[in-house]
Order: structure tokens, then C-alpha cells, then sequence
């Protein structure tokens, strides 16, 4: 459901309402959308850090000077 703002301003209590129902209610401004309205209840997508932990050995520490034989492999 798409939404200019000022007729979202009359019809708030109707977009909160189909918010809370799960559909997604979009507020657009001269047709373009630029808010959309969530229930605070919306379970959103699982994000999860280090989904590839021990994948990686090692990391580099890029604060460390390069050593003689890196910066020549650079020049």
C-alpha cells in the first residue's frame, strides 16, 4: 500500500492499523516512496556475526610496516 503524506496524515490510524496486520504500508512524496511505516512487532531477518568463523586462519595487520621485500615487490 502506497501513500502521499497528506492523505497519510488523515488516514494514520488505518496505516498503523495495516502495519500491525503485516503489510507493508509505503509514504510517498510527489509519488516517490521515502518512508516506510513497520509494526514495532515485525520480526525482522536473523543477522548473525561470524557466519564464517574459522573460515579465515589468519587477518593481516595492516597497521604493520611493510617489510624490505614487500615494499620492493611494490616498486
Amino acid at each position: 500500500m502506497q501513500m502521499n503524506i497528506a492523505e497519510a496524515k488523515a488516514k494514520l490510524s488505518e496505516l498503523v492499523a495495516a502495519a500491525e496486520r503485516g503489510e507493508e504500508v509505503l509514504i510517498a512524496r510527489g509519488g516517490k516512496p521515502v518512508v516506510r511505516l513497520l509494526s514495532a512487532n515485525a520480526t525482522s531477518p536473523a543477522f548473525r556475526i561470524g557466519i564464517a568463523e574459522g573460515a579465515v586462519s589468519s587477518i593481516p595487520d595492516f597497521l604493520e610496516p611493510m617489510s624490505e621485500e614487500e615494499i620492493s615487490l611494490w616498486n
